[in-house]
């Protein structure tokens, strides 16, 4: 005889021991696999996984037979907890200065390409803000237009506008440097 779905869940969040270990063992092979599927890296999909059956454990009295079978919330847990894992890998500081900070790099005056280094800098650091990001985001952290007009809520024409007039501005301080 085995337990309906609904009763696992109902037995989990009781306390059950035993409802527990069926639950995930009835379930861990649909949650690994759309776990795996989404973020492509076993011992990441083995830990969202793991996330997964404490989050609902701990949410299983809140579930809801009305709005879908218990395995269509189970997975929809799956997604949001790979989607949130997804999201801390793209996060990244949109400013150079902001990594700096992060990071706790300081320039330092020796070493080779030292002036190189710091001519940059200061070519950087003449940009105004907005083209510094749209900048930064292209080259650095290989952003399209596209994400970059999404990221900063601004029109593609201007993510591109702004990358342009920022490569120029560099371009031209960099060559007057040279120059001197």
């Amino acid at each position: 005889m085995t337990s309906s779905d609904d009763t696992l869940l109902a037995g989990m969040a009781a306390g059950d021991a035993d409802a527990a270990a069926a639950f995930v063992r009835r379930f861990q092979r649909p949650v690994f696999g759309l776990a795996i599927t989404m973020l492509q890296d076993r011992a990441t999909a083995e830990d969202v996984s793991q996330e997964v059956f404490v989050r609902a454990w701990r949410n299983a009295a809140g579930y809801d037979p009305r709005r879908g079978g218990v395995l269509t919330w189970l997975l929809g847990i799956t997604r949001n907890a790979a989607i949130d894992v997804l999201r801390l890998k793209r996060a990244e500081p949109v400013d150079p200065e902001a990594i700096e900070g992060r990071l706790g790099l300081q320039v330092r005056p020796e070493g080779p390409g030292f002036e190189e280094r710091d001519r940059t800098r200061r070519a950087l650091a003449s940009l105004a803000p907005e083209q510094r990001r749209a900048l930064f985001l292209a080259i650095y952290l290989g952003r399209t237009a596209g994400e970059i007009s999404e990221l900063e809520h601004i029109p593609v024409g201007t993510a591109k506008s702004r990358i342009r007039a920022a490569m120029r501005r560099v371009r031209t301080s960099l060559e007057t440097a040279d120059e001197s």
